[in-house]
């Protein structure tokens, strides 16, 4: 399942959230700060990464459907379910 690139551009703007969200943590660690701060928003950067891991396989999928062609929408339920799983 290839995706469109110009389909990812959310998927594109969460990651650079996350990306400073990360920067965050790091500053929280150097600086001492508690330790439930700091994983609750290393928690929530997890969180952020699973939800772009999601957009793209969704988005993925609905490209597929939408192919005119049968053949090119036919989903490899295994390929999609390993994807998924790793996600978990």
């Amino acid at each position: 399942m290839n995706v469109e690139r110009d389909q990812l551009g959310e998927v594109v703007k969460r990651l650079n959230r996350v990306q400073g969200q990360l920067g965050g943590v790091v500053r929280m660690i150097e600086e001492g700060r508690d330790c439930a701060d700091v994983v609750t928003q290393l928690a929530a950067a997890s969180r952020a990464l699973d939800r772009a891991g999601f957009k793209i396989i969704a988005t993925g999928m609905k490209q597929c459907l939408e192919q005119d062609d049968p053949a090119a929408r036919r989903l490899d339920e295994s390929a999609l379910e390993k994807l998924f799983l790793s996600l978990a």
